[in-house]
């Protein structure tokens, strides 16, 4: 009966909540990550193109990198609202939105693991014959990932925290709970959803932590990628021993 009386009493913590209301908080969960897997997806399929024309043609990485800046100062509210006229109360609105946001991490991220790559893994690469694509894919783009992935995890965590913006449009995932609640005065609802917010910024931080990791293994020994090693040592073979 205690445990019925915390929805009466309206409770910060209140566990019959968590039980009568579960399925709503499964279906905010699910469309909360949706959104987020599908604005940061779509995010990195713009930035890596921006970053790599950046990356080749000098005088385009400054207007570049200003629009996407630019794009992130305009708040919220002002963004949804400028994309209305086009999309609609839609869920492309929201994500349209979270992609315009996400670039401006991406782009400077791709942009900065791709700069670092060494010259010389490079001209070696050359020297085997690659042409741009492929010295892109299985040189450059390899030694920059973990600056790609670095990127990706921020976006991903900001994404999940900006998602919520989407409520005034009734699609922001939990954020839709939370405006309820705080519209109702629901306390329980209102921390039920702000905990999970913040328990999906950690789940996807550390799962992509761990996916850098299991991609990027070299980094822990200091190592380069084996693609990349290989073209280095076919370009410059080592020295014979000396009789």
């Amino acid at each position: 009966m205690s445990g019925q009386n915390c929805l009466v009493t309206n409770e910060w913590i209140c566990g019959e909540y968590l039980r009568t209301r579960s399925q709503e908080l499964t279906d905010a969960t699910v469309q909360h990550v949706l959104i987020t897997v599908v604005s940061v997806a779509i995010g990195l399929a713009v930035a890596l193109p921006l970053a790599v024309l950046a990356r080749r043609y000098k005088p385009l990485a400054g207007p570049v990198l200003g629009l996407t800046t630019i794009l992130y100062t305009i708040p919220s509210l002002a963004m949804f609202s400028l994309l209305l006229p086009v999309f609609g109360l839609s869920p492309a609105l929201v994500v349209t939105g979270l992609v315009l946001y996400s670039l401006t991490i991406l782009v400077r991220n791709i942009l900065a693991g791709l700069e670092a790559v060494p010259e010389e893994a490079r001209e070696a690469a050359r020297g085997m014959g690659y042409g741009s694509w492929r010295l892109l894919w299985e040189v450059e783009l390899p030694l920059a990932l973990p600056a790609v992935l670095g990127g990706v995890r921020i976006a991903t965590v900001s994404t999940v925290a900006l998602t919520t913006v989407g409520a005034i449009v009734d699609y922001g995932g939990l954020g839709s709970l939370i405006l309820d609640g705080l519209d109702t005065t629901f306390k329980a609802q209102v921390l039920a959803a702000s905990v999970l917010c913040v328990v999906l910024a950690v789940v996807a931080d550390l799962l992509l932590l761990g996916l850098q990791r299991l991609l990027t293994p070299w980094t822990r020994a200091g190592r380069v990628p084996r693609k990349a090693r290989r073209a280095a040592s076919r370009t410059n073979p080592a020295p014979a021993e000396a009789i």
